[in-house]
């Protein structure tokens, strides 16, 4: 009895992630690991996908991947390309792709994405979220557009923030100020997050609406106060350049 109830709680562990990982448009292939290896897959899924998305550890796992790229700003690339080149399989190109576009190699990310999408995980949605990052850091905002409006139509509460951001980059970057704000409004009003706040400000302080940047700076110089250190390493970068921005209107 006592290896019958082990071996349920295996599977339950992995229904569970399962459905987690459905539910937030993970890629196919964990299900295929979660139901072939229910304890080890349970344990994969929990530390590569479970835990890090969870917001209390974000700001530490988004520090160390700073620390490890100061370190060796190419391991992840050369890695990616050896695996691949061992195994060229659909989620070691996924990943080669990703780390080609971290190091900034944008013309050839994009280019392995989109054989990405030509196979059977063509309307994975992590897949499609990954290429639209691509393809407006490839300058082919139109074609991210297309792809992000075809997440949010197959599921709309996917990486629903991040979407609706990442759109008002796109919309921004083809000109259409009124959609791009839309989506920052959108992403405020539903978010508030400081990632909505910051970048909404940024937008605002480039395309001279400052009124609205000063009220977000604003906003996000009360949150600050009560910030760790890591937080606050994590988001000057971005409001230095919100900074900079509000100056440059005023000269």
């Amino acid at each position: 009895m006592e290896f019958i109830f082990g071996l349920g709680l295996h599977v339950i562990i992995a229904l569970f992630f399962a459905v987690h990982a459905l539910r937030t448009g993970r890629p196919l292939y964990w299900l295929i690991i979660l139901f072939s290896f229910p304890g080890l897959g349970s344990i994969a899924y929990f530390l590569t996908e479970y835990l890090p998305a969870n917001k209390l550890n974000r700001g530490v796992q988004q520090v160390s991947k700073s620390a490890l790229k100061l370190l060796d700003p190419s391991r992840e690339l050369r890695d990616a390309e050896q695996a691949f080149d061992l195994t060229p399989t659909v989620q070691n190109r996924i990943r080669l792709a990703s780390a080609l576009d971290e190091a900034g190699n944008f013309k050839e990310a994009d280019a392995q994405f989109d054989a990405c999408l030509q196979g059977p995980f063509a309307n994975d949605l992590e897949l499609n979220f990954l290429a639209a990052k691509a393809k407006l850091h490839n300058n082919l905002a139109s074609q991210a557009i297309t792809l992000l409006t075809k997440v949010r139509e197959m599921q709309a509460d996917f990486r629903a923030e991040q979407v609706s951001l990442l759109l008002a980059k796109l919309y921004a970057a083809t000109n259409n100020e009124p959609l791009a704000r839309e989506e920052y409004i959108n992403a405020l009003n539903t978010f508030g997050s400081t990632d909505s706040k910051a970048e909404y400000a940024f937008w605002a302080a480039s395309i001279g609406d400052v009124a609205t940047a000063k009220n977000l700076r604003a906003d996000l110089e009360k949150t600050w106060q009560h910030w760790n250190s890591h937080t606050k390493a994590l988001y000057k970068p971005l409001l230095n350049e919100i900074d900079a921005a509000l100056e440059a209107n005023e000269k």
